[in-house]
């Protein structure tokens, strides 16, 4: 039976029909997409209870006053995204929606990314924005780079074999915090994670971006974490044709959503 997917966009530019064919051309989903703004009523928990997963694909909220202060989500989508944890619906979340909603922890403490979109405090520590390369707006630059399978036990590193390789963008962020207990490593590139090899952050302030420096980088790409009653994966490979049309990203993407939306995933989840 074709797993019913919802999958919310909007916020950053993308290849429509290369995205939407990995769930087209894929049986075994069945995805509906809403977009912001009216994502933030379709998320509501009346209306998720029809689907087996949520995947995110939006970049939202990252709109500041030219300081730190970053839009804040309402009241209501607050309370709709508790819920959904509370109620341990699981979410997969790919690229750029890693990196939205910059202004709202629990958005952070979803997926457990240290990606910074300005310097900024971080667990308690001053760390530098964050870098990338290759994405919507330079897309000659994406890396090509091995992603190695961590846990070849864990459902989703099925059908994986030791990894693969792929053509996609690629983000430098803070090393270490991947050591949260409640992450997974699931997948590590072999990429360079050093300054001269990224751009600095888009979004910061100018004098951040001209005088950019970011120690080596984590290399982990893609993980899995536990919030709330929650399973989720966060994938920051999926950005770009070359990516989406990958067979072996695309068999990890359909092992993510079945794996969240496991009986097994959701009891992982309650257990921690």
């Amino acid at each position: 039976m074709a797993l019913d997917v919802l999958v919310v966009t909007k916020g950053h530019p993308f290849d429509y029909n290369g995205f939407y064919a990995i769930f087209d051309e894929n049986p075994d989903l069945n995805a509906c997409v809403v977009e912001h703004p009216a994502a933030q009523v379709m998320l509501r928990p009346e209306n998720v209870k029809d689907y087996d997963a949520v995947v995110f694909y939006d970049m939202w909220g990252t709109e500041s006053d030219g300081g730190a202060n970053f839009t804040q989500p309402s009241a209501d989508y607050v309370a709709t995204i508790e819920a959904l944890l509370e109620d341990g619906v699981g979410f997969v979340m790919l690229n750029h929606a890693l990196v939205q909603w910059p202004g709202w922890p629990l958005w952070r403490e979803i997926s457990g990314t240290s990606f910074m979109l300005e310097e900024g405090e971080l667990n308690g520590e001053i760390v530098p924005g964050s870098g990338y390369r290759g994405g919507g707006g330079q897309p000659e630059r994406n890396a090509t780079h091995f992603l190695s399978v961590q846990d070849p036990d864990h459902p989703v590193s099925q059908g994986l074999g030791d990894g693969f390789e792929i053509t996609d963008e690629i983000y430098l962020k803070t090393a270490g915090y991947e050591k949260n207990p409640d992450i997974v490593p699931l997948l590590r590139s072999d990429y360079a994670y050093e300054k001269e090899n990224f751009t600095p952050p888009p979004l910061a302030p100018m004098d951040q971006q001209q005088n950019w420096n970011h120690p080596t980088g984590s290399n982990l790409t893609v993980w899995a974490k536990r919030t709330g009653n929650s399973p989720l994966v966060a994938s920051e490979a999926g950005d770009g044709p070359l990516a989406y049309a990958n067979p072996a990203f695309r068999t990890f993407l359909y092992n993510a959503i079945k794996w969240v939306a496991s009986d097994e995933a959701k009891a992982w989840a309650r257990a921690g």
